[in-house]
């Protein structure tokens, strides 16, 4: 079957996306293989509810005999609202993290910050150590977490058996996820990596990276993978602002960003700069920005790797989140969660513009 026409893909998601050549490193597992699986999504966040939507979507309707995936969230409505839409002969919803980790032979996990990923999974290896588990399961760790955090939890789960982690940090925003064109990136046991890349290649993502078996590794790939984007934020968001003060207008270097240089994050990311569209909610919320540049600068300094572009977008994206608190507490904020674009506000408020609202920029008059 077709991948393109298997799931609804938002019209934004960019051809260059969806490369379809060597999308899965691994060979298939050995039969009966992974339809037989019980598994578990942990986290059902902005990213996390359309890969478990995908997955639970793609197993009912792909793989003869699969079980349910089973769910489990911290606010359970939103857990309903995915038996809601899918049945519950796709989703059933676990009572507890406890019955996720006893009864699923596969966990996956997609968290918000590096502390409730360690909370998560002490309450994972609790409940292993008291019901000591006779099979194999595998728990795949799918947020942005410090390479540290991971080699923490695997040395936590090692001291159950038949337990293994694999670390699977996903490339993509919300509505990649919702298409299930991410790009996923896996360190760790070998047949444990096999297993899951073919459980979420095609159903969650469009291409699997191997970065082998040290567990620190896909982890650091996703950090320095994501002050790639954050550096190319920075630069978008001074080269608009150099526009619109030069008189030029940022609409027109967003034009020449699609003639010239078209990759999808620069032409998507400049515009909603451009449009003033910085609703968090339907991107990245810019906390999670934050965190992820946090990580990326303490990587940096520990390798005494100095990187100036991603200190200035950190900066960038806390002046951001001060005039929008700022906004708040006036009653006037447009949204209520920032997406990470809109650090552009920072570069705007330091050369003298408004941050959030273009139209109060000098307007730019086409010359004879």
């Amino acid at each position: 079957m077709d991948r393109a026409s298997s799931h609804d893909r938002p019209g934004h998601i960019h051809l260059l996306h969806t490369q379809q050549t060597d999308s899965n490193p691994f060979s298939r597992p050995a039969t009966p293989g992974h339809h037989a699986l019980q598994i578990g999504f942990c986290g059902l966040g902005a990213m996390g509810y359309p890969m478990a939507r995908n997955l639970a979507k793609w197993r009912k309707d792909h793989v003869q005999g699969s079980l349910p995936i089973l769910v489990w969230n911290r606010t359970k409505t939103r857990s309903d609202e995915l038996v809601k839409e899918l049945g519950d002969d796709a989703v059933t919803v676990a009572d507890s993290l406890e019955q996720l980790a006893n009864e699923c032979d596969v966990v996956l996990t997609n968290l918000s910050e590096d502390s409730v990923v360690k909370s998560v999974y002490q309450v994972f290896a609790k409940a292993l150590e008291e019901s000591k588990p006779t099979k194999n399961k595998i728990f795949v760790e799918t947020s942005t977490v410090y390479p540290t955090l991971a080699a923490e939890i695997d040395i936590l789960l090692s001291n159950v058996p038949h337990t293994h982690f694999v670390t699977s940090p996903v490339f993509g925003p919300p509505a990649a996820a919702a298409a299930a064109q991410l790009l996923i990136v896996m360190s760790g046991d070998y047949r444990s990596k096999k297993e899951v890349a073919h459980i979420l290649i095609p159903a969650v993502g469009r291409k699997a990276m191997d970065l082998g078996g040290n567990i620190e590794k896909a982890p650091t790939f996703k950090l320095i993978g994501n002050s790639l984007i954050l550096g190319s934020l920075e630069l978008l968001a001074e080269v608009f602002t150099l526009s619109e003060k030069a008189g030029i207008g940022s609409g027109l270097v967003h034009q020449f960003i699609k003639d010239v240089m078209p990759a999808p994050p620069l032409v998507s990311y400049g515009e909603k700069m451009i449009h003033d569209h910085f609703d968090g909610s339907k991107g990245f919320a810019i906390d999670g920005g934050l965190k992820d540049s946090a990580h990326i600068r303490k990587l940096a300094t520990e390798l005494d790797s100095p990187m100036p572009a991603l200190d200035s977008a950190h900066q960038h994206m806390l002046t951001a989140r001060a005039l929008h608190a700022n906004q708040v507490r006036r009653g006037n904020a447009h949204f209520d969660v920032l997406d990470w674009s809109s650090l552009v506000a920072g570069t705007r408020v330091a050369a003298g513009l408004d941050g959030f609202d273009s139209s109060k920029h000098q307007k730019v008059v086409p010359e004879d």
